[in-house]
C-alpha cells in the first residue's frame, strides 16, 4: 500500500486548521489547511516500514499556496500523540476544534483525552513559536514564507505579527484555563484581525506582542503541569488494538493482534487494555 492509501483508508480524525480555525482568515485570500490522523496497519507498526505521515498539496513543493489551495497533512496516531505530548501548537489545535470533517469513535476518544496533553512544556512550545514568528516579523530570522506584498503595503509582514500575537494569546489561555478556544474569543479576535489588516503600526504591534510574551513567560515560571503520559500510552494501545480487530480480518493479522492483547493481559497489575482512558473534556 502507498502512504496515501494507508493514511486515507485508515483515517480517524480530520479537521480544518490554520487561520480559518482560529477565525482570523480573510475570505478569498487564504488557502485551506487540513490536518488528519490515521492508524497505521499492523505491518507498519510491527514491521520494518512505518508510515508516520502523509502530505498532499495543491501546489508543488516549494510553491506558495494561494487562495483556495489545499494543504493536507496527515499524521499517524503514534506521531500525532508524540508531537502533541511535546506541546506542538500546530498539532494540538486539532484537538480543540468546534467541528470536524471526519470524526470516528477512535477520533472522538482522542479528542476527549485532550486535557492529558496539557503541560508546562506545551506552554513553552507556544512561547518558542511566538518568538520565532516575532523574529521573522522583525527581519531577524530568515523567512520561510515570502510575503513582500504585505511589507510593501503595511511596512511589515502583518501575518507573521498576527501569528506571533495569536500564539501568545493561546499560550496564556492554555496555562490559565487549561483549554484552547477556537475560533479565538473576543476581544482577542478583533485585535488579531486588526493586526492582520495593518490597522496597527509596527511599533504598536510589537508592543502588544512583547507584553503578551512577558505574561506567558511569567506563567511558565510558576507552572508545574505535566502531561499524563500513562493515560496517553494506554489510550494509544487501546485505539490501535480496537481498530485493528475491527478493520483487519485476515487470520494472520487477527492472530497478531490477539497475541499482543494476551501478552498485555498476562502482565501483573492493571491491564493496559482495560485501563480507563476517559476523563473530563475541557
Amino acid at each position: 500500500m502507498t502512504s496515501k492509501e494507508i493514511a486515507t483508508e485508515n483515517e480517524i480524525l480530520r479537521g480544518l486548521v490554520g487561520s480559518t480555525a482560529h477565525g482570523i482568515n480573510i475570505v478569498g485570500q487564504d488557502d485551506r489547511d487540513e490536518t488528519g490522523i490515521f492508524i497505521e496497519t499492523p505491518a507498519n507498526v510491527c514491521g520494518l516500514t512505518p508510515c508516520d505521515h502523509y502530505i498532499w498539496r495543491t501546489q508543488p513543493e516549494g510553491v506558495r499556496s494561494g487562495p483556495g489551495d489545499l494543504d493536507l497533512t496527515m499524521y499517524s496516531l503514534r506521531k500525532f500523540c508524540r508531537l502533541a505530548e511535546q506541546g506542538n501548537p500546530s498539532v494540538m489545535v486539532l484537538l480543540w476544534l468546534p467541528e470536524y470533517i471526519a470524526l470516528t469513535g477512535a477520533g472522538r476518544a482522542l479528542v476527549n483525552a485532550r486535557d492529558a496533553f496539557i503541560s508546562r512544556n506545551a506552554g513553552a512550545r507556544f512561547l518558542g513559536y511566538l518568538v520565532s514568528q516575532k523574529m521573522k516579523m522583525k527581519g531577524e530570522k530568515a523567512h520561510t514564507v515570502n510575503r513582500p506584498e504585505l511589507v510593501a503595503k503595511y511596512g511589515y509582514d502583518t501575518k507573521f505579527a498576527m501569528h506571533a500575537l495569536r500564539l501568545g494569546f493561546e499560550g496564556v489561555e492554555l496555562l490559565t484555563q487549561r483549554r484552547l478556544t477556537l475560533p479565538v474569543a473576543e476581544p482577542n479576535l478583533s485585535t488579531l484581525r486588526a493586526v492582520r489588516t495593518g490597522q496597527l503600526k509596527f511599533a504598536e504591534c510589537l508592543q502588544l506582542i512583547d507584553e503578551t510574551e512577558m505574561k506567558l513567560r511569567s506563567l511558565l515560571q510558576d507552572c508545574t503541569w505535566k502531561s499524563d503520559r500513562a493515560r496517553i500510552d494506554a489510550l494509544m494501545v487501546k485505539l490501535h488494538q480496537d481498530y485493528w480487530k475491527s478493520r483487519f480480518s485476515s487470520v494472520v493479522e487477527r492472530r497478531a493482534v490477539d497475541a499482543e492483547t494476551a501478552v498485555q493481559l498476562r502482565k501483573p497489575g492493571p491491564s493496559v487494555i482495560t485501563a480507563a482512558v476517559g476523563g473530563s473534556s475541557k
